[in-house]
């Protein structure tokens, strides 16, 4: 099985590019909003951490963003509660999919929490900042200091571009992704 990461900065279309590709795709952002829903063990373990900020159940995202902003190290105490769930989430995804020729992990920290191996293929997601900007201020939930603060526990985007073994350019539109895809699909399988 070839694992595929997808690499790129907040709002560049990492998501849509994984989609895009055909195969199983694991999304850790809608895995982290199941957890949230659904998981009350990882309710009781934030709200231990955070109880001043964690009332509710199912998690509402205000009170996840409300503790981010309040205090610097409360995000990473939050990722790691979060991350060791999602790892979890993703060894049953990889081995109920372990027949796939390929499969598409679309992980944010994929790099920071070493969640890859050396042998997985790396793709950075290029888009321009105006365009990404553009994209992100028209999310019903945009909030610049927390995409400020998420900015600040990633690795630089140089740095992802150059562990990548391929990008894709996104400008936004299906033609550049879906040739960028082509592309790699015909180097790889």
């Amino acid at each position: 099985m070839i694992k595929i990461g997808i690499l790129g900065d907040i709002g560049s279309g990492k998501s849509y590019v994984a989609q895009n590709f055909g195969y199983p795709v694991f999304n850790a952002d809608s895995e982290v909003a199941k957890l949230y829903k659904k998981d009350k063990k990882t309710f009781n373990k934030l709200k231990k951490i955070l109880p001043k900020y964690i009332h509710t159940f199912p998690v509402e995202k205000k009170e996840i963003s409300n503790a981010i902003l309040a205090q610097k190290n409360n995000l990473t105490k939050i990722i790691k509660i979060v991350h060791f769930e999602i790892r979890k989430k993703m060894n049953i995804f990889l081995k109920k999919h372990n027949k796939e020729k390929i499969v598409i992990l679309d992980i944010p920290l994929l790099l920071e929490n070493k969640i890859n191996s050396k042998k997985d293929i790396l793709i950075f997601v290029e888009s321009k900042k105006s365009d990404i900007l553009k994209k992100l201020k028209k999310r019903k939930n945009f909030n610049q200091k927390l995409l400020k603060k998420f900015k600040e526990i990633q690795l630089p985007t140089s740095y992802k571009k150059k562990k990548s073994k391929f990008i894709i350019k996104n400008n936004f539109t299906k033609k550049s992704v879906r040739e960028g895809i082509k592309n790699i699909l015909k180097e790889i399988v």
